[in-house]
């Protein structure tokens, strides 16, 4: 009777261990799958948006690609919007044109230096940000993005924009504007309008080019054509 009580717990431990065994390997397997998977996520986030960062830094620094593109295109100054309206009533539309072309003209020129700043970022991206990217809206990568980058692009922008307005001559614009503008409106003796035009193109230049990385966001998201590699029809599916 011992002997087959014995027999018969080693069969049950037999069949405990192989069970084990086997649930051991499939948990293995199964780990190795999720970790499969994560470095794929991360690995797709943070190709996404070096694509979405190369097409619209590519698209903004071409000629007129801020210029001649509505959603992106640098206005007068807001603060000298007076010195705008009052050219324009006298009949200078000329100087206007001249001075909001060599704005976009300078966002052109920075744009072209802005894909470094960016991609070095894009690299450092987490697999916990990035899950929480691809589960987000449509414009999550490019949110992200903007919170990580803005204040970089700014100190980094500041002097390649001071060149690119020294470049394409923005300040002799200004001051043909303002010229114009004391000579019509001298009677006024209102205060000097001096924008910091720095500032304004450099914000200007990073606000326009997230509008076009969340575009290609957009486009990456709902539009398997603009999926151009194995791995983003991978993830983005």
């Amino acid at each position: 009777m011992n002997r087959v009580l014995v027999v018969f717990l080693g069969a049950i431990l037999i069949m405990a261990s192989s069970f084990t065994s086997k649930n051991q390997s499939s948990t293995e397997s199964t780990l190795k799958y999720q970790v499969v998977k994560a470095d794929d996520v991360a690995r797709g986030l943070v190709e996404a948006l070096q694509v979405g960062a190369k097409n619209s830094t590519e698209k903004a620094s071409k000629v007129d690609g801020f210029y001649k593109n509505a959603e992106i295109f640098i206005p007068f100054p807001q603060d000298a919007m007076k010195v705008k309206n009052t050219l324009e009533k006298a009949g200078m539309k000329k100087q206007v044109t001249e001075f909001e072309l060599s704005l976009n003209r300078a966002a052109e020129e920075a744009s072209k230096s802005a894909l470094p700043i960016l991609i070095e970022v894009i690299k450092g991206i987490s697999f916990n940000d990035a899950l929480s990217i691809l589960r987000g809206s449509k414009d999550a990568a490019t949110l992200y993005l903007k919170d990580k980058t803005t204040t970089k692009l700014q100190v980094a922008f500041r002097p390649i924009v001071k060149d690119a307005i020294s470049k394409v001559q923005v300040t002799k614009y200004w001051e043909n504007v303002a010229k114009a503008y004391n000579k019509v409106n001298f009677i006024a003796g209102g205060k000097k309008v001096n924008p910091d035009l720095e500032a304004y193109i450099t914000d200007k230049t990073i606000e326009g080019m997230f509008k076009l990385i969340a575009k290609e966001e957009e486009q990456i998201r709902t539009n398997p054509v603009a999926r151009t590699t194995d791995l983003l029809k991978k993830i983005f599916k």
